[in-house]
């Protein structure tokens, strides 16, 4: 399967944890669901990585974010695990491996030069969409959840910049518009004070009045 790219629809997936309850990417709903694959339960690398991820559970939820770890194993495996080292944050059995292979997070693996099919320690961290908003290839189980908050953060501020240019962009185009609008009604308040123009007296009328100016003196001599 081709490898997943930021943008794209998450696959969907119906998983349960160590007490049955079935987990979906679209319940409930949150502004990010952070969905990271693990190898296996009770492992060193994916012990350290699910007690940060407890660590910083409420930090998470304070953003309205979700966290879901997911590998293989069933309910039994789940409820040893989190029972052992007090984990907060939900763990879910992929136990034939669909989800993790849609995800991208499932193939060959070496280790001390032996060959294996196994899960990928890989996150995805998708949007409130559906959307994959972020995905961490390669990651390290020391301070991976502080990684993924400061990603969130990243994304939440780069978000907010973008409300805010749309927002002032939009602002300056009314304001334009109606700088627009007040020019023309200017235009037309001085098209209609302006003074009617004077009929200008046409050149038969002045000739007609000297004739009868003449006409009189004429009169006055004879007398």
């Amino acid at each position: 399967m081709a490898a997943l790219k930021i943008g794209q629809s998450a696959p969907r997936f119906s998983l349960k944890d160590k007490d049955g309850y079935t987990h979906t990417l679209d319940q409930p709903k949150a502004e990010y669901t952070v969905l990271y694959f693990y190898p296996k339960d009770d492992t060193p690398g994916c012990t350290l990585e699910a007690k940060e991820f407890s660590q910083c559970i409420e930090k998470f939820a304070a953003r309205n974010v979700r966290v879901v770890g997911v590998s293989g194993g069933d309910e039994k495996t789940k409820a040893k695990f989190c029972k052992k080292y007090s984990l907060k944050v939900p763990l879910v059995s992929d136990t034939d491996f669909k989800v993790a292979k849609s995800y991208g997070a499932y193939g060959t693996k070496q280790f001390m030069g032996r060959t294996f099919q196994g899960i990928f320690r890989k996150t995805f961290l998708v949007d409130k969409a559906g959307k994959i908003a972020h995905i961490f290839d390669t990651v390290k189980p020391e301070g991976h959840a502080q990684e993924v908050l400061a990603a969130i953060e990243a994304l939440s501020k780069n978000g907010v910049a973008k409300a805010t240019a749309a927002k002032a962009t939009k602002a300056t185009s009314k304001k334009t518009a109606a700088k627009k609008a007040s020019g023309k009604t200017a235009i037309a308040k001085r098209g209609a004070k302006a003074k009617p123009v004077r009929k200008a007296t046409s050149v038969k009328t002045v000739r007609k009045s000297s004739s009868t100016r003449g006409a009189k003196r004429v009169v006055k001599k004879n007398k």
